[in-house]
């Protein structure tokens, strides 16, 4: 290999890396924007019309750890008073476990009422819920109940839309090593996608 065409190689590795550090900074500092002083644990939360609850696993009919997080935080908020309304966003597909369905049920077993439970069965992903959730279900102002690592860049996707989004921490008795993985799939993948959708929006 040539002097030159080493030096050529260098050079385009250097880009690559300077051109991948910057999209993930651009994109994490999009998510931190669109989230500064928006994101509360549940004891903190202000009061909104209507909870979003986005999916995750299921399984043989009972929600993975994610998810009952999930619910678990959006059944105080609506035992609080603090939302009138709890929309399951997920994957409706039988061949998934129908996310929104095992979620329901999850919901209705710990008292809450049938009417106060909404289900988006094509929540495919965080952007399709928010769109979703103003499209179809008419949401103008929303607490998005997620984990942390999730949760900024949803309150920045629903708010790009034009939904007053804020967000409420949800727990999770999870592995340790599958909050490392998410937050690195979050920074690395999903934030710069979730930025990619709002600059194409």
């Amino acid at each position: 290999m040539s002097a030159i065409t080493r030096t050529r190689i260098l050079l385009l590795i250097g880009v690559s890396m300077g051109t991948v550090q910057f999209v993930i900074a651009s994109a994490a500092t999009w998510i931190y924007v669109m989230a500064f002083d928006r994101e509360f644990d549940v004891p903190d939360a202000p009061s909104a019309p209507v909870a979003l609850v986005l999916g995750s696993k299921v399984s043989d009919g009972e929600p993975g750890s994610y998810v009952r997080g999930r619910l678990d935080s959006a059944l105080e908020l609506y035992r609080d008073g603090r939302v009138q309304r709890i929309l399951n966003s997920g994957n409706g597909d039988r061949a998934a476990g129908d996310e929104p369905q095992v979620m329901r049920s999850y919901l209705e077993q710990r008292g809450v009422p049938a009417a106060a439970i909404t289900d988006d069965p094509e929540g495919f992903d965080t952007a399709a819920s928010c769109r979703r959730a103003r499209d179809v279900y008419d949401v103008e102002a929303v607490l998005i109940v997620t984990q942390d690592f999730h949760l900024g860049r949803a309150i920045g996707l629903c708010r790009d839309i034009g939904i007053d989004a804020q967000g409420v921490y949800a727990g999770c008795e999870c592995a340790p090593w599958t909050f490392a993985r998410n937050h690195i799939r979050e920074t690395v993948l999903a934030g710069p996608r979730a930025l990619l959708t709002s600059l194409t929006n």
